[in-house]
Order: C-alpha cells, then sequence, then structure tokens
C-alpha cells in the first residue's frame, strides 16, 4: 500500500509542478483520470479495503493533500475543500463501491460461472430491502472485513427505492442521493449511519 501512495505523490508532484492556478474543473479532471484509479488509491478495492485507522487515514491524506492544488479553496479544512469541490472522501466511494459490486452481483452483471453467489436472507422482514443478504458473525479480521460480511449491514439498510432498479447507472444515482446528507461523504472519521434526503444531487465522482 505505501508504495502505491508513494507513486500518488508523485504524480500530484507532476501535476503541481505542470499546472498553476489550477480551477476547480481542471482539477477534478486531473486528479480523476491521472491519480485516483491509476495509482493505487482504488485499486481492487472489492478485494482489498483497509479497515485499520492508520491505513484509512494514510490513504485519505493524499486526496486531502491533492485538494491543497486548487488555490481558491486551498485555505480550507479539508472537509469544506471537498465539499466547495463536490468531491465525495475515498472512504465514501469505498463503501459505494461495495455497494455498486453488490448490486452487480445480485443482478447478474457478472459471468455466472466466475463470480460467487451472495446469500440471500429469507423474506419474512419488512425493514430494509426485498434483497436483504444473510448476517453471519466472524470472529477474525480476516474474514470480518472481507467483501461478504463487510457489505452485509450497509446493503441490508439501503430502501427498495434504491435497490430496486434495473441499470449501473440508476443505481449509483439512487444510491448518491439516499447518502446525501451522511456525514462520511465528506468526513472520512465519520460512520455512516442513519438514512439520507432523496433530493437530486450529483457528486464528482
Amino acid at each position: 500500500m505505501h508504495e502505491k501512495i508513494d507513486k500518488a505523490y508523485s504524480v500530484l508532484g507532476i501535476i503541481k509542478g505542470n499546472f498553476i492556478n489550477m480551477n476547480s474543473h481542471s482539477f477534478i479532471l486531473l486528479y480523476k483520470y491521472t491519480v485516483r484509479p491509476h495509482v493505487g488509491l482504488e485499486y481492487a478495492n472489492g478485494v482489498w479495503c483497509p479497515f485499520r485507522k492508520g491505513d484509512i487515514e494514510a490513504l485519505e491524506k493524499v486526496q486531502k493533500r491533492a485538494t491543497k492544488l486548487v488555490i481558491s479553496v486551498k485555505h480550507l479544512p479539508y472537509e469544506e475543500r471537498l465539499n466547495r469541490l463536490n468531491l465525495p472522501t475515498l472512504k465514501y466511494r469505498r463503501l459505494r463501491g461495495d455497494m455498486i459490486e453488490v448490486f452487480k452481483l445480485l443482478n447478474n452483471f457478472y459471468d455466472k460461472e466466475v463470480d460467487f453467489m451472495l446469500p440471500l436472507k429469507p423474506a419474512f422482514s419488512t425493514r430494509g430491502n426485498s434483497y436483504k443478504l444473510q448476517n453471519y458473525s466472524f470472529h477474525y479480521d480476516l474474514r470480518k472485513y472481507s467483501f461478504c460480511p463487510r457489505v452485509t449491514k450497509v446493503w441490508n439498510s439501503l430502501p427498495d427505492s434504491v435497490v430496486n432498479v434495473v441499470t449501473v447507472n440508476m443505481f449509483k444515482a439512487h444510491l448518491d442521493k439516499f447518502w446525501q446528507h451522511q456525514q462520511v461523504v465528506f468526513d472520512f472519521k465519520a460512520e455512516l449511519t442513519g438514512t439520507g434526503n432523496r433530493s437530486e444531487f450529483v457528486f464528482n465522482v
């Protein structure tokens, strides 16, 4: 992980040395397409997702430094910079990415011969959604923070209005609207709680 973080900082250094007085639009384009996806900040998140506080902070620190490249918001606290740039935390994007993968798996977007089945819970509960996952308890971190255990509680908290859609893009839009007022969107130290407001909102994701 540290090797990927060092590479991300190197790319940020190149951007800083070649682009002066960037506006928010230019920064979003450069950051999204040269730093975030290609240097490991979001590499294989479905398989590997940090759960230790130090690892989460180390990854987020890359984006924290990156947002200071925008001169107009450089003086603001990190959470406010993200808000002004309409850019969610990396922690939020990992939560969001997990939910997108669950949606794809449950809706057979992958080849059935190579993917795995998520265990569905018997349909007797009226809370949550119609595709609730079976919850299991694990004692060791190796299993507890692997994909299936970590996504179950979050997925089960989503309502049918979010999960009962037909395309991935529709699911993304509904999920972002449902979670838009979650504190974790702009504060990586926060945890996902409660439910969100459903008014219109589009993230720079």
